[in-house]
């Protein structure tokens, strides 16, 4: 597996720009948007999970498993961005994720933060 499959993020050309801070230095925030998240749920697949059960008596990193998370991460990213574009946001302050178990049939995870319309200062 290449590091690109265990990375996510942002593309390097999107017109919405996502951060973990509460601003961006050398831009100020013209208009608040609110909230925006994006949320996805993914079921365990059958074969992963017998792998991860074996591979657990042993040891050693699941990378099914993080695969599939990564990919669960960026799809739910996509979705926030999607999100705060379609709400007229250029950017999406103190981004996160929360990653909860779905009534034990799979993952919920929920890209969320504040969309904002960031400006240059001058």
């Amino acid at each position: 597996m290449s590091i690109n499959e265990f990375g996510g993020g942002q593309q390097e050309q999107s017109d919405v720009l996502v951060v973990t801070t509460n601003d961006v230095p050398g831009y100020r925030v013209e208009r608040v948007i609110g909230e925006v998240f994006g949320l996805t749920v993914r079921s365990r697949n059958v074969g992963s999970q017998i792998g991860a059960g074996l591979k657990s008596l042993i040891g050693g990193e699941l990378k099914g498993l993080t695969k599939t998370l990564v990919e669960t991460r960026n799809q739910a990213m996509e979705r926030l961005v999607e999100q705060a574009r379609a709400r007229g946001a250029n950017a999406i302050l103190a981004f996160r994720f929360d990653v909860t178990e779905a009534a034990d049939l799979g993952t919920e995870v929920c890209a969320y933060g504040t969309a904002v319309v960031i400006a240059p200062q001058q």
